[in-house]
C-alpha cells in the first residue's frame, strides 16, 4: 500500500504495510527520496492505531 504524493524536495510521502524482523506488520508513513537511499521521519502506527486515526479523522469537517 503506498500513499505517495510528491513533496516540494521530490520526495514522496509513502505509508506502507512493513515487518521488522518477523514481527506482525505494521503501517509506515514517512518521506523517501527519489532513489530510496534516503527516508525522512515518520511515524509507525498498528491496526488499532490506524482504526483510531481514521475515526478521528472522519469526525472532522474537511
Amino acid at each position: 500500500m503506498q500513499y505517495c504524493p510528491i513533496t516540494k524536495k521530490g520526495w514522496t510521502k509513502e505509508l506502507n504495510l512493513v515487518s521488522w524482523n518477523g514481527r506482525d506488520p505494521k503501517y509506515d508513513l514517512r518521506d523517501w527520496s527519489p532513489d530510496k537511499a534516503k527516508m525522512g521521519k515518520g511515524v509507525t502506527l498498528t491496526d488499532a492505531d490506524l482504526t483510531n486515526l481514521k475515526t478521528a479523522l472522519d469526525k472532522l469537517d474537511l
